[in-house]
């Protein structure tokens, strides 16, 4: 079941690396007025922490934005397709490192980007302040119990490298949804920690199938920017060579850590985004 995962993630990303590759040496054009340097060093540094599974998307949206990097009318098309690469880095070397039962990795790698396609429409047509703020308590609620866990006030998470029956199915229905709200800038990654911890996974788990997932999204739906044209072909270039490096870089930390330190990286990444679910639905109620 695996390898018709990696078969499938592969033959989405030479699809995607063709259009890629081609379109940069047709329109060689450096739109970013950017530095090399200063792109290189955001595509090594936010893909690093994408690794340990804090997210670059928001990370790179403020660095675009604060430095004028990139034009935010291309920022999404930058990220998805100068990031796409160093994400399927990150799911191969995670499927080979970490070990997980494959049907549990199957049903919610799939289930996401499944989510993506079929519960867009549905999502869409959501208030996106609600989700922020639904999903902020969530998520600043599986924080406390963690946090009670590793404070012995009473045991939480466990060392399974896989789920059956009951909570498969949850877990896989929870996936959908998390991909679903992928599509409108609601990152999978710590809401997906959080699910494979509360139902009594390892923590590290959580990394082959959040990469898995979000490279699949990401390597069939980054052709689109392309093939529009809405990307900056510099700042992509950056993200993509300097990202694989810091995923490569980081894939070694992640892996050698103790249960009980992955136990606080899940819980700074939850508690991270939780705050960042609350600044975010605070500041669109000022807006409006």
């Amino acid at each position: 079941m695996v390898i018709i995962l990696k078969t499938a993630l592969g033959f989405l990303t030479s699809l995607f690396g063709f259009y890629y590759v081609a379109d940069v040496y047709k329109n060689r054009t450096a739109l970013s007025p950017t530095p090399w340097p200063r792109l290189f060093g955001t595509g090594f540094m936010t893909n690093l922490f994408d690794t340990l599974g804090i997210g670059s998307f928001a990370q790179q949206t403020a660095l675009f934005k604060f430095f004028k990097m990139v034009d935010d009318r291309i920022i999404p098309g930058t990220m998805n397709v100068g990031n796409t690469l160093p994400t399927v880095t990150q799911a191969f070397i995670f499927m080979a490192v970490v070990s997980v039962k494959p049907l549990t990795l199957a049903a919610m790698a799939v289930a996401a980007p499944v989510g993506a396609v079929l519960g867009a429409g549905v999502v869409s047509k959501m208030s996106r302040r609600k989700i922020e703020l639904g999903m902020g308590c969530g998520l600043l609620a599986v924080a406390l119990i963690i946090l009670a866990g590793l404070l012995n006030w009473f045991p939480v998470g466990g060392e399974a490298t896989g789920l059956t029956g009951g909570k498969l199915a949850l877990a896989t229905a929870l996936s959908f949804v998390f991909g679903a709200l992928q599509t409108i800038g609601v990152g999978f990654y710590a809401p997906c920690m959080a699910t494979v911890y509360a139902l009594g996974m390892h923590p590290k788990t959580a990394f082959p199938i959040m990469m898995t997932a979000t490279a699949m999204l990401m390597a069939a739906g980054s052709a689109r920017f392309v093939k529009e044209k809405a990307y900056d072909p510099k700042a992509a270039i950056a993200l993509t060579v300097a990202g694989i490096a810091g995923v490569l870089v980081a894939a070694y930390i992640v892996k050698s850590p103790p249960l009980t330190v992955m136990k606080w990286v899940v819980l700074g990444v939850v508690l991270y985004t939780s705050v960042w679910m609350f600044i975010s639905a605070a500041s669109k109620r000022k807006g409006s």
